[in-house]
């Protein structure tokens, strides 16, 4: 099986996800910069998933604005992670991640092609942000039912 980025996605809602965060939302910008996967945790805080399927793609993204100046964490995030197949990993690209607090998670299939998560490289807390309020949260979970309305009305979800 091949690895998409909505199958990324899917895995790493459905397995890794699930029992440890609120609201996962696919595709938004709610931070001010675009996120593959946005994920509110229990104790209300932000983690931004940046999914990648190849190595230029992930070479790519240190150019993007949410690195600008040298920032170690993305616009009101907690922290920031890269998603990515195990197989296009290479020890030598945590050199190559745009901040030292960017943590790495790396998907691949066991042996029954179950897709599984690993966890390469923690992510370090932004010390600086703060908890989203209870009317954020209202509103990204708005945003992820819409986007679940949107993909049924496209015949993608059932």
């Amino acid at each position: 099986m091949k690895w998409s980025e909505n199958l990324i996605a899917a895995t790493l809602s459905m397995q890794f996800l699930n029992r440890m965060h609120l609201v996962v939302v696919p595709n938004t910008k709610w931070t001010g910069y675009e996120c593959d996967l946005l994920c509110v945790t229990k104790d209300l805080r932000i983690i931004d998933f940046e999914i990648k399927i190849s190595r230029a793609d992930f070479y790519a993204d240190a150019k993007k604005l949410k690195w600008w100046n040298g920032r170690e964490h993305p616009e009101k995030c907690w922290k920031h992670y890269y998603v990515m197949p195990a197989e296009i990993w290479d020890d030598g690209m945590i050199e190559r991640l745009p901040s030292a607090s960017c943590g790495v998670l790396l998907l691949s299939f066991d042996h029954k092609n179950r897709p599984r998560v690993v966890c390469r490289r923690k992510a370090k807390p932004n010390k600086h942000s703060v908890r989203i309020t209870h009317e954020q949260v209202i509103d990204i979970a708005r945003l992820a039912t819409l986007r679940m309305w949107s993909m049924i009305e496209r015949g993608v979800a059932v």
